[in-house]
């Protein structure tokens, strides 16, 4: 009991946090989880490219980053002059490429001027003309023709023309 002369005690208002051990099991599994989250995003959400060529100069630079959304196809159908990403050869290397003319249709290049289905294409991303020539063709069914934007370059230096759409790996994000 408080005696007469003694001032009241003033309660604390200050919290102590009681000392735990740190459980570097539940650290080490949040890491692991982060880890395998970031893995499966990479590799069927979001892929990150590098950027390494011409070809789709000036839209793209010759160097630079970006992300491929990787189930676009498999959600959407492609689009003449939609860009996309495509796998080349081995799964590790990609490639950037316009699509140009889709199964069933026509496709012609004269003059460097590109032509489907007997029209001339509209291509204001193409900044520097060319000479190139390429017979008419019917792109195949399950096929699509694509080229890059820079014709610059002779056409034997593209990676480009008709190809199996199954190699369509999704499309870059910015």
């Amino acid at each position: 009991m408080a005696q007469a002369n003694e001032p009241p005690k003033e309660e604390s208002s200050t919290f102590v946090r009681p000392k735990k051990q740190k459980d570097w099991r539940i650290i080490a599994i949040r890491i692991g989880v982060i880890a395998i989250v970031t893995v499966l995003v990479c590799l069927f959400i979001l892929r990150p490219m590098i950027i390494d060529g011409e070809s789709m100069a000036p839209t793209y630079s010759g160097k630079g980053f970006t992300f491929s959304f990787v189930p676009y196809f498999k959600l959407y159908s492609p689009q003449r002059k939609q860009i996309a990403v495509l796998k080349y050869g081995d799964s590790r290397t990609f490639l950037l490429k316009r699509i140009i003319a889709l199964p069933g249709e026509t496709v012609e290049i004269s003059k460097g001027v590109v032509y489907v289905n007997g029209k001339p294409l509209d291509e204001p991303y193409v900044k520097n003309g060319c000479n190139w020539k390429y017979p008419r063709h019917t792109v195949e069914k399950d096929k699509i023709f694509v080229l890059g934007d820079n014709r610059s370059m002779p056409m034997k230096e593209h990676k480009g023309g008709m190809i199996d759409i199954n190699r369509l790996a999704g499309v870059p994000i910015w």
